[in-house]
């Protein structure tokens, strides 16, 4: 935790689009500012949902993609250098006197006059696995997102859901030498035989299914799991009317992600929600 609260000109939540040419237009006016975004990586849901899909309504812009439009904010700002504080989030805002104390997730604190809600939907949080107790087990066997590959090396993984991270995990993981050198196995497991994904990343899970480099589950269920002093040892499957056992290490789940407006909620405002 900061040993004493910073002090900021002004304060942006969300590192979004808006998020970022807020820092943009408050840098034209000599004024520092910090960005904060639960997210890991900037651009919101531009990066998060949809980087490929061409974009429009710029004006001055014909047409770009998502990612082409954060790559040239993230080019436009950097002459004024504003601090971004990425997987962090603003979980509480108090007025004093004049100013706002906020504070982090991370329990950070920042004393500022202005604040800048560029917030969206919200945060963007994993869809979760609905099993009971299986929250439990949260970051030590089971995972919504990556954040350190190497700690799965030699690991028996199974991971769920048919869009692109699930796999592109999944192929990752298949084509790793040196996790498939250590003994790790890779199985995906989908509840439908029609993906989400790019239609390359499906050809290529499937040759690598072929393969035998990829277990492949589909029309299949998550129905319970066995676990031996908090370590998992098997996932129960269910598919075809049918019960199957499949030994695991570790649960990658991967179902998509869902906004939520989050502590921005409890904040006082008066929000117009569109319809």
């Amino acid at each position: 935790m900061s040993q004493e609260p910073k002090n900021i000109d002004a304060l942006i939540i969300g590192a979004g689009p808006c998020g970022l040419f807020q820092a943009f237009e408050l840098g034209l006016l000599g004024i520092n500012s910090i960005i904060i975004d639960s997210m890991n990586k900037v651009g919101g849901q531009c990066s998060e949902l949809y980087p490929d899909k061409p974009i429009y309504d710029i004006p001055g812009i014909p047409v770009c993609s998502a990612e082409e439009l954060v790559d040239n904010l993230l080019k436009q700002i950097e002459p004024f250098n504003p601090t971004i504080q990425l997987g962090e989030e603003v979980v509480g805002v108090e007025k004093i006197n004049n100013e706002h104390l906020v504070t982090t997730s991370k329990e950070n604190q920042f004393i500022t006059k202005t604040i800048f809600i560029a917030g969206g939907v919200g945060s963007f949080q994993a869809k979760k696995l609905r099993l009971k107790n299986v929250s439990d087990y949260e970051d030590q066997w089971l995972y919504y997102k990556i954040q350190d590959k190497n700690k799965l090396i030699g690991k028996n993984i199974v991971i769920f859901g048919g869009g692109d991270s699930a796999l592109d995990w999944a192929i990752e993981f298949a084509t790793d030498k040196n996790f498939l050198d250590s003994g790790g196995q890779v199985t995906l497991v989908h509840r439908r035989d029609e993906y989400r994904g790019a239609t390359a990343s499906v050809n290529t899970m499937k040759d690598l299914a072929e393969q035998e480099l990829i277990k492949l589950y589909e029309t299949s269920t998550l129905r319970s799991f066995k676990t031996d002093n908090n370590d998992l040892k098997s996932l129960t499957l269910y598919k075809d009317g049918k019960e199957l056992e499949v030994e695991a290490d570790v649960a990658l789940v991967f179902f998509g992600l869902s906004p939520k407006l989050g502590p921005i909620a409890d904040w006082g405002l008066e929000i117009n929600k569109k319809s």
